[in-house]
């Protein structure tokens, strides 16, 4: 994926990284025979402008794009509404979340804001890793994984539920796990957050010993290998 914090820099303008990125992946599906994408991070200063990028990234053949929590819950909506009519797929980073769910006395927290990315329409949504870098117990981080995923939710104070919610036919959202995680950590990610989630393997990948390849291999291999053995027994 790009960065939460790439936008357009000089040295990285955001036409030339969706090229590139959309190259990159054309060749890894080609090699392959496996689809492939890439969230091409459309986050900008105006509404405007992030229609255009995200224009521009369908146009270079991408049905993902990626935004950020920082342009704020009408913008979030705006896109949302963009993705649906245009048959693209919405990724939501939680970047600057923390400005208000840190707030122990008088803010959000982020159980809320998960509620909330669901009602506008979100798909995707970096919901925490429990055994990554990122803040948060397991029971909590798991608390949110059935908000965003579950058609039913009871009541689990352990996990930060506090009623039974319904959300019928609302479409859930698929949570993303992102942040220091790696291969040898494959165990407990699929203990913790299940199978229906998406687990991203940056820095986990390119600091591999042996080159970027072996990182990517090395993830399938053990997210495979733990499915098999729970499978067999």
């Amino acid at each position: 994926k790009d960065d939460e914090n790439i936008n357009s820099q000089p040295f990285m303008r955001w036409r030339d990284r969706y090229i590139h990125c959309m190259e990159a992946v054309q060749r890894a599906q080609a090699a392959t025979g496996e689809v492939k994408g890439h969230y091409l991070n459309v986050t900008a200063a105006t509404m405007e402008d992030m229609y255009e990028r995200a224009e521009f990234a369908k146009e270079v053949g991408s049905i993902i794009i990626m935004q950020d929590l920082t342009v704020g819950y009408t913008a979030m909506s705006s896109m949302s509404n963009w993705c649906r009519a245009n048959g693209m797929i919405l990724r939501l980073h939680r970047a600057g979340h923390g400005t208000y769910t840190r707030q122990k006395t008088h803010g959000v927290s982020f159980r809320v804001i998960a509620k909330w990315c669901r009602l506008l329409g979100v798909d995707h949504i970096h919901a925490g890793t429990v055994v990554g870098k990122l803040e948060g117990d397991p029971a909590m981080i798991m608390g949110y994984y059935k908000i965003l995923r579950d058609n039913y939710i009871k009541k689990d104070l352990e996990q930060g539920i506090y009623f039974d919610q319904d959300w019928a036919s609302m479409p859930g959202v698929m949570p993303v796990a992102s942040g220091g995680i790696h291969a040898g950590q494959m165990h407990q990610l699929l203990h913790y957050l299940g199978e229906d989630s998406i687990l991203q393997f940056g820095g986990g990948t390119i600091g591999h010993p042996m080159g970027i390849a072996a990182g990517a291999s090395a993830n399938r291999t053990a997210v495979e290998a733990i499915i098999q053995a729970r499978n067999e027994g």
